[in-house]
């Protein structure tokens, strides 16, 4: 079949004049037989053709993020103010990218 992408929905990246969010759905995104994945992407300039970041999630990991990003929401959506109390995390250099 090869790589194919399907525009599944964008919509505006809040706080940026041009800037949008992309979520599309990616078949064989690595190759021949390489399993299908959402790809999220962020444009700062409107070109959701592409994104200046992108991240591509596995179907059998959505459920997972979805629960991240519903927990992030609760505990520190708009209207979170942060509790003098609060211990950052501990950074560790292996986690993150270039």
């Amino acid at each position: 079949m090869g790589k194919s992408m399907t525009e599944i929905k964008f919509f505006h990246l809040h706080g940026t004049k041009d800037g949008v969010v992309s979520v599309a759905h990616i078949n064989e995104p690595y190759g021949k037989d390489s399993e299908p994945v959402v790809s999220i992407g962020v444009s700062l300039d409107g070109n959701i053709k592409e994104p200046e970041w992108k991240v591509h999630i596995p179907y059998e990991n959505i459920d997972d993020l979805i629960e991240a990003l519903q927990i992030a929401k609760e505990k520190f959506g708009k209207d979170y103010i942060p509790d003098e109390t609060a211990i950052p995390l501990p950074f560790d250099e292996t986690i993150g990218g270039d």
